[in-house]
């Protein structure tokens, strides 16, 4: 395949808004500590200006690997506030670590706190302004765009009814077209290709979104050629649902746009914050339960012969094996080929294994496993290898699960999927909550499963 002509590779545009946006971040980071020093009664000189740029950098830096900066046309507010504060967050402790080695710069906490807070809240008071004023804009006519789909794709008809939910957007929705009335479309079928072709060449529609399957290729094709005698602006929405996707997004290789259907959302700057939160979770509760730790050890190692530590080999992130760490619930150790899963009175768990299993207190050293990088504090439950083996072949995408880390806690365990599956369907349960946890990830996504576990993660009566 011969390689694309710069003339026919995809390129970014920024948008006037998100000039807006980048200069309006600027000032009021600047502004906002300015601001801090003027109530302090200290100078805005070379320290404070140092911090400032320092930290701009940064921010910039983060918004770069976030695609921060992007249109977010047609993305709700609050997700776009959430990325806004995680970036400045970041940005604030990465360029104070950094600061931190200059024997120049030395400030009180109390200063970057209330820069913090300040900067906080101007940066959401100026997005605001800036969506509203958009909005406002849009609403009197101004960047307003007449849009339409072509096909007959539910994301089609999903688009438009977003564009309908969110008027502040500015799409002004004309409707469906395709040659035979599609279904579940009702009063938006409009008419036919020809019909759309007439539209367009009248000027009642600037943008058309094409819906179609990938088996109609050609007719795609022929449509779009036809509508580049046109001035429309033609979008794809791209057949990729088809698939059981796992994590998507667009992504330009070497002037290629590609999509990737399985893929981790745990790269670049994710995964620097995931690996953040584990170290910082995992040492915090390693020292307050090195009590119960001790006591567990000494519970175990009198109530039965053998070892503390029941170490297992299980898979971890991209299905590479790991040693599992437990306390040993159980007389006999199996990590072999087969592992029988422990059923309801089962006579291989001890006394202290069998509250150990119910109280989920076994799992404590794997705290261990998470501190050292083979686990994390949240995210699909390792599985024994033979039951990997045994049930990728049964359920269709089961191996996605090792994208991320394998966890101590999960979205499936928390749902009330966790235990003996003893069949299939409950298998299938679990993975189907593990893979729409990769899917939705994100930092507060891991909070609010950690929050959860407290209440109604640990004991669990399908826990043997």
């Amino acid at each position: 395949m011969t390689n694309l002509k710069k003339r026919d590779r995809a390129r970014t545009n920024a948008s006037l808004i998100s000039i807006v946006q980048r200069f309006s971040d600027i000032t009021i980071m600047f502004g906002g500590l300015w601001v801090v020093c003027v109530v302090n009664a200290l100078p805005f000189f070379y320290q404070h200006l140092l911090m400032a740029l320092t930290t701009l950098v940064v921010f910039q830096m983060i918004g770069g690997m976030t695609d921060f900066y992007r249109s977010w046309r047609g993305v709700r507010f609050i997700t776009e506030l959430v990325l806004l504060l995680q970036n400045w967050t970041l940005s604030l402790i990465f360029s104070a670590g950094l600061l931190a080695f200059s024997s120049d710069i030395s400030n009180p906490f109390g200063i970057y706190f209330a820069w913090y807070l300040l900067g906080s809240l101007g940066l959401v008071l100026c997005r605001g302004v800036i969506r509203f004023g958009a909005g406002w804009l849009r609403n009197h006519g101004y960047n307003t765009r007449r849009v339409a789909v072509a096909g007959d794709l539910p994301s089609g008809q999903s688009l438009l009814n977003g564009f309908r939910n969110e008027p502040w957007l500015g799409f002004e929705v004309v409707g469906v077209y395709h040659d035979a009335k599609p279904e579940g479309v009702s009063n938006d079928w409009v008419g036919n290709f020809d019909q759309l072709l007439a539209d367009a060449h009248s000027g009642k529609i600037h943008n058309v979104y094409i819906a179609m399957s990938m088996n109609d290729a050609e007719r795609i094709k022929s449509l779009v050629r036809a509508l580049a005698d046109t001035t429309c602006s033609v979008i794809l929405i791209p057949d990729v649902f088809t698939f059981n996707i796992l994590h998507s997004r667009i992504e330009e290789v070497n002037g290629v746009p590609v999509v990737p259907l399985y893929d981790t959302p745990l790269s670049g700057i994710n995964r620097v914050l995931k690996r953040l939160e584990d170290i910082v979770l995992s040492s915090l509760i390693l020292m307050l339960i090195s009590p119960v730790l001790v006591a567990i050890s000494l519970a175990v190692k009198i109530s039965s012969p053998g070892p503390v530590i029941f170490r297992q080999t299980r898979y971890g992130m991209d299905g590479k094996p790991i040693m599992v760490w437990k306390f040993r619930s159980m007389k006999v150790m199996e990590n072999d080929k087969v592992v029988t899963q422990a059923t309801q009175n089962d006579p291989r768990v001890t006394k202290v294994g069998s509250f150990l299993r119910r109280t989920s207190l076994d799992e404590l050293p794997q705290f261990i496993n998470v501190l050292t990088g083979g686990m994390s504090i949240v995210g699909p439950r390792p599985h024994a290898v033979a039951h990997n083996e045994q049930y990728r072949q049964l359920i269709e995408g089961y191996m996605l699960r090792h994208k991320v880390k394998p966890g101590i806690t999960g979205w499936a365990q928390i749902n009330g999927w966790r235990g003996e599956t003893d069949t299939l369907e409950k298998m299938e349960k679990r993975i189907e909550f593990d893979l729409e946890y990769i899917r939705e990830w994100s930092l507060w996504f891991d909070i609010k499963i950690v929050f959860l576990t407290i209440f109604k993660g640990f004991v669990n009566k399908a826990a043997y």
